[in-house]
């Protein structure tokens, strides 16, 4: 009998059982995961990038968390000698019309509380000569880390501290009784008090084996990097992002200098045929199946048809994919990249087509179930598992 389980051994759960010990040191503590290691899938599949909350509507948990993550993660690192590197980013408005939403960008990362600071064209080249801009804004704050790296200090933490963490260990089942919950595995049964699921991409599923119907559906989205030749590396000095086109949710085509010295560029926002589909190829008939019964997935195609069908053709097109990222950098040529890894975003939509824009918790009768955590999750994992200790897990 455990105090707690926690499914999923990403960053958001091991950063709750992080959380967990801090505030309760004598916890029985176990963390699941299907896999054979810490950050698997999207902790360990993504940009690396340690986010400030620029984007995100003042007082939504995203602003928040972000803002504390931020100096959480950075802490975290130069505590246990972990490489970061918080160089800084900027957005660049390349077009007149994007000025304007440069500005409300600014203005909201001041509502934000974050350090912000307008760059004007020729500040922009002296930071990125190769970059081209009629404005910008530098965000000191962002940077880089290893989330793999930090994941894995995580995991040797908890585990230091006595807390249990078993891999290879796929939930099949949930039973919620009034004073514990049985969680069953292909292998073994387990029992605790209290359930998180930190599931990522089967947050929803394993929210449904605990008998809870939340109106959302986890939709994969995968990102495609490239990479640059390195001789082309001089063309990025730090984080280079565009500005987000108002009419998609998502960050759009940026460039990215890597902790392993590599400049990533992307990525795109492509639907995968798989939860874990890392690649063109990659299909699952169930996962497919449910994308394309959702009523909520055929409301927001069609919303957002057009840019969904111009990244289906970058996906497949490295001219066009280089079209569009030299409207940062013009001197980029098609043969300067070439293709580099993918992630995939589990992306909450709702029934009537909305994606949930949110961190977004559901509380279970002896569960807590975090059924939608994207970027930047990563960025503010500490944090977000501190803020379901203070919500939900004050005693035992």
């Amino acid at each position: 009998m455990y105090d707690v389980i926690i499914i999923g051994a990403g960053l958001v759960g091991l950063g709750t059982a992080n959380a967990l010990q801090e505030r309760h040191p004598h916890l029985r503590l176990l963390v699941l995961d299907k896999e054979n290691g810490v950050a698997a899938h999207q902790s360990g599949h993504n940009s690396n990038v340690v986010h400030s909350g620029i984007y995100y509507p003042p007082g939504s948990l995203k602003a928040r968390l972000a803002k504390l993550g931020n100096r959480t993660i950075y802490q975290f690192c130069q505590q246990h000698g972990l490489y970061y590197d918080r160089c800084g980013k900027v957005i660049v408005a390349t077009q007149l019309k994007e000025l304007p939403l440069l500005e409300n960008i600014y203005q909201r990362g001041v509502q934000n509380g974050l350090e912000v600071k307008r760059l004007s064209q020729a500040q922009l080249k002296e930071r990125e000569p190769y970059v081209n801009g009629l404005e910008a804004i530098l965000v000191p704050d962002a940077g880089i880390v290893n989330y793999p790296e930090v994941a894995a200090k995580l995991a040797e933490i908890i585990q230091a501290k006595g807390g249990d963490i078993h891999y290879q260990q796929q939930v099949q089942g949930i039973c919620e009784h009034r004073d514990y919950v049985e969680v069953q595995t292909q292998k073994t049964c387990y029992q605790a008090k209290w359930l998180v699921n930190c599931a990522g991409l089967h947050s929803d599923r394993i929210t449904r084996l605990a008998g809870y119907e939340t109106g959302m559906k986890i939709v994969p989205f995968r990102g495609e990097y490239y990479v640059l030749n390195s001789s082309k590396n001089y063309l990025v000095n730090h984080l280079i992002y565009p500005v987000p086109n108002p009419d998609f949710p998502f960050l759009g085509v940026h460039f990215t200098r890597m902790h392993n010295g590599k400049r990533d560029v992307g990525p795109n926002a492509v639907l995968a045929f798989k939860r874990e589909g890392y690649h063109k190829t990659d299909f699952n008939p169930r996962d497919l199946a449910e994308v394309l019964t959702y009523k909520g997935f055929w409301k927001i195609a069609t919303r957002y048809f057009c840019e969904g069908v111009a990244e289906m053709q970058r996906s497949f097109s490295r001219r066009l994919f280089t079209e569009n990222a030299r409207q940062l950098i013009p001197d980029l040529q098609p043969e300067d990249i070439k293709p580099g890894p993918a992630g995939v975003r589990a992306q909450a939509l709702t029934d009537d087509g909305k994606l949930v824009d949110d961190f977004h918790f559901v509380k279970g009768r002896r569960s807590l179930h975090v059924c939608n955590a994207p970027s930047p999750a990563a960025t503010a994992s500490i944090e977000i598992g501190r803020e379901i200790v203070r919500q939900y897990f004050t005693e035992f």
